[in-house]
């Protein structure tokens, strides 16, 4: 039998884009063939690098560019972030694509496509008699939310004060759920809404996740209790980056003269940036604590607008008092490189889930400090798991959180025992789980494959 042609289709920014394309390598390395549906343009500068990095090291794997159409008219809907935007782009222009997709050489076998846009891949692998499945970029447990977001929204969930009630999964916070989640004028409520029904429809749902982070999740999810007749749940994380093996690139000279486990490494993620004010006292913060760190500042959402110099927004007296004590630097990093640094003994995170599970598979601990979307469940996750500590601090934007605060709970993370020992029990365990012969992963992949074959006609 042939080999499977298996297509994947990311949607907008760096959260969705980074497992599909290493999901796509892990297959490609395992003999399928394999294509990408890559969008033109990108929101951000990350995502094009990104993707032209993707293809230089993989050029047997087929690139498929998509140019979503903009609509002339006004959204029905709240959507003022440009990442959504380009979301609801693709969402009204899905039937150019499929042309598109029905013309590749061999002929598909299956789709693999994001969660926002499941509903139409559905309809296209129906009419193609091939197989969709989703691949969910976030967590089990955030994802049990969204999947439940029509009960929660009709009242159909059980709510007691300040917590709701999750069908096999116990209580979670209201304050953990992102308000634009609840809110049914909201782009992002509405794009959900319209794709979960298919979920009882695509063969498999994936997952970059793995047993010591969520097993109980994965496990209410597979069993039907979360929400019946859902499809089969299957976690196929830790996912490799694609390129870590290779050369390592000029920051790390500075990263090999320090002490191991000794600096502290800050990021916030590709899609968002701290407040101004909350940007000086997180500079306080870092140089209060007196810990080595290395810092990636973002000022913008979207990196095309973060056009401020480290020196202007900092201050040339900082950068100076510091400069024996950490490096700030601005734009895209290859973050598996840095947190796999033997230097690195902490990751002050906004808690997007590719970085979750890069800091747990690599035995970084974390300190959480959620801003937006599915980030306080997560940081709950890695809480529960032991392999960090959550700050609480609220939403983005809604407190102000003092540097000498900032500066407690960095050198309460960066001398946690307990939770570095678990962060390496972790990093252990996914070793085991990742043996390339026989490890738990290596035969869920080879049943993945399998099923990713042609269907009998």
């Amino acid at each position: 039998m042939a080999p499977p042609h298996v297509a994947l289709f990311p949607c907008s920014g760096m959260g969705s884009l980074t497992p599909f394309l290493r999901l796509a390598a892990t297959l490609a390395a395992r003999g399928c063939a394999v294509a990408v549906i890559t969008l033109h343009p990108t929101v951000s500068a990350a995502e094009s690098d990104y993707i032209s990095s993707f293809f230089s090291l993989h050029p047997h794997i087929k690139r498929v560019e998509f140019q979503p159409q903009l609509s002339l008219e006004k959204s029905k809907f709240l959507n003022i972030d440009p990442f959504l935007m380009q979301v609801e782009a693709i969402s009204n222009s899905l039937h150019l694509l499929d042309p598109i997709l029905a013309a590749l050489s061999p002929p598909l076998s299956a789709i693999i496509s994001d969660f926002q846009v499941a509903r139409s891949m559905c309809r296209f692998a129906s009419n193609n008699s091939i197989s969709a499945y989703v691949l969910a970029t976030t967590s089990a447990i955030f994802f049990s939310i969204l999947v439940l977001l029509p009960k929660i929204n009709n009242g159909g969930i059980f709510q007691e004060i300040g917590h709701l009630q999750l069908p096999g999964l116990g209580p979670v916070p209201f304050s953990s759920i992102a308000p634009q989640l609840l809110d049914s004028n909201h782009f992002m409520s509405a794009i959900l809404d319209s794709n979960i029904p298919c979920l009882s429809e695509v063969k498999g749902i994936l997952f970059n996740s793995f047993s010591e982070l969520e097993s109980e999740t994965i496990e209410a999810l597979n069993s039907g209790r979360v929400i019946p007749d859902l499809a089969p749940v299957l976690a196929l994380g830790p996912l490799n980056s694609f390129e870590e093996e290779k050369a390592p690139y000029n920051l790390l000279p500075w990263l090999d003269e320090q002490a191991p486990e000794s600096v502290l490494y800050v990021s916030f993620g590709s899609r968002m940036a701290l407040p101004m004010n909350q940007i000086l006292e997180l500079r306080d913060g870092l140089e209060k604590s007196g810990c080595k760190f290395l810092w990636v500042l973002k000022t913008n959402k979207v990196d095309k607008d973060d056009k401020e110099d480290v020196q202007t927004i900092l201050g040339e007296s900082f950068l100076e008092r510091t400069k024996k004590q950490g490096v700030v630097i601005k734009g895209w990093v290859k973050q598996d490189q840095i947190l796999a640094h033997p230097a690195i003994g902490g990751f002050l995170s906004h808690c997007g889930w590719n970085s979750v599970t890069e800091a747990a598979r690599l035995g970084v601990p974390i300190l959480a400090w959620p801003l937006n979307g599915d980030q306080k469940l997560n940081a709950e996750v890695v809480e529960k798991a032991g392999i960090g500590l959550w700050a609480d601090w609220g939403w983005r934007g809604e407190v102000l959180v003092a540097g000498d605060d900032i500066a407690k709970k960095i050198s309460e993370l960066m001398t946690a025992a307990k939770v570095r020992v678990k962060a390496n029990e972790v990093k252990a365990k996914v070793r085991l789980v990742r043996s390339e012969s026989g490890g738990d992963l290596d035969v869920l992949l080879g049943s993945l494959i399998d099923q990713l074959k042609p269907q009998e006609k």
